[in-house]
This record gives C-alpha cells, structure tokens and sequence, in this order.
C-alpha cells in the first residue's frame, strides 16, 4: 500500500497497517517536504514524484490510502492518485468496534483505534474516524469528512460531505448537518446546520457561514 503523506495523519495511518500486519510493500508519497526522503523509520520508502507513484501502482501495488486530514486535499489527491491507476484503500483498525449488521465503509476510509460504530451505519469514501468516536445506529457520513477525537453521533444523524467534526462534539438525534460544516471542539448540536457553514458552542450556533 501507498500513503499519500508522511508526516501528521500519515503516521496514524501506518500504526494502522503495523497493528493490522499490513506492512508488506508499504510506502510514502511526499512530494512537498524536503526533508522527508528516502526511508521514513529507516524502513518505508518514500517516493518523492507522481511518475515513482505510477511506477509503484504498476509493479508493486495499486492500493493507496490518504494520510493527510484536510477534506478538500484528500478529495484533490483521491482523485490524482485513482487517475494514475491507484485503487483507493481503507484502512480500519484491528481495534475498533464495529457492528455486524447494515455497515457501509466507503473505500479510502481511514477509522482508529477506539472507535464504536453500530449497527446499520453508513461512511462515505476517503472519511476520518478519529480515536474513541461513537457512531450510533442509522448515522449516514458523506464523503472525505473528518470526525475528530471522542466524538458522538447518535441516532439517526445525517453528516454531509466534507465536514470536519471538532474534538468531543456530540451531534443529538435525528439532526442532519449539511455539506462543508465545521463543528468546534465540544460543541452540542441540537439542531439542523445547512450547508458552508461553522456552528460552534452548548448549545452549537452558526458563527460564520462561507
């Protein structure tokens, strides 16, 4: 498998692979830090251009995931990477919780250790579950969304895509939250958000709207 990144969310990613015993043909893409090349860990490659990552799809593997957390630049690079033959992969660790009935993973997912998720629960492609989140039955997660740390979805809750979910915020039953949201750390949402818009506080009020 290829990360796309290597510093930040990439090493999530690869605690990921090493718990799961998924190390075999495991490299790094980095083309934007200096820094960072050769063997990351003195182990894993890191391939520095788009032609070694063509290159590496073609005889080595086609699997990639994204290890970088921003929504927009994970959509920007799922769709470099799949455009050069790439097969975007998820990665979900050996331990999280997840139920047995109704669950939908979208391919390119990344979920953490800690995480709980139920029943009849839908993730859309290339989304962030973060340590120790709750998804509670019937929750639907659009795509490339980032759900951050100890955060609560419960019942029924529809998240659109390319939402980031801040740290410790719980979403209350049946609430729907629109596309491009961001929700503040510890924020309380007891009530619908539209679209393009940053809601924060207990409980959450829309601040900004883009």
């Amino acid at each position: 498998m290829l990360i796309i990144g290597a510093k930040g969310f990439a090493k999530e990613v690869l605690e990921i692979c090493h718990q799961n015993n998924d190390l075999k043909n495991l490299a790094f893409y980095d083309d934007v830090n200096e820094n960072i090349e050769g063997l990351l860990y003195k182990t894993f490659p890191v391939l520095k251009n788009i032609q070694s990552a063509e290159n590496y799809f073609k005889t080595v593997d086609n699997k990639f995931t994204i290890g970088i957390g921003n929504p927009k630049l994970r959509k920007k690079l799922a769709d470099k990477f799949l455009n050069i033959g790439g097969k975007l992969t998820s990665t979900i660790s050996s331990k999280a919780d997840i139920g047995s009935y109704g669950v939908e993973i979208g391919n390119g997912a990344n979920i953490l250790d800690g995480v709980k998720i139920s029943n009849d629960v839908t993730i859309g492609i290339a989304s962030i579950i973060y340590y120790n989140s709750i998804i509670t039955h019937d929750v639907k997660i659009g795509d490339f969304v980032e759900i951050s740390p100890d955060v609560k979805l419960l019942g029924r809750v529809t998240i659109g895509s390319f939402c980031q979910l801040g740290s410790g915020s719980i979403i209350l039953p049946d609430v729907n939250i629109g596309n491009n949201v961001i929700i503040g750390a510890g924020a309380v949402v007891t009530k619908n958000i539209p679209d393009d818009c940053t809601a924060v506080g207990v409980p959450a009020k829309i601040i900004k709207t883009q």
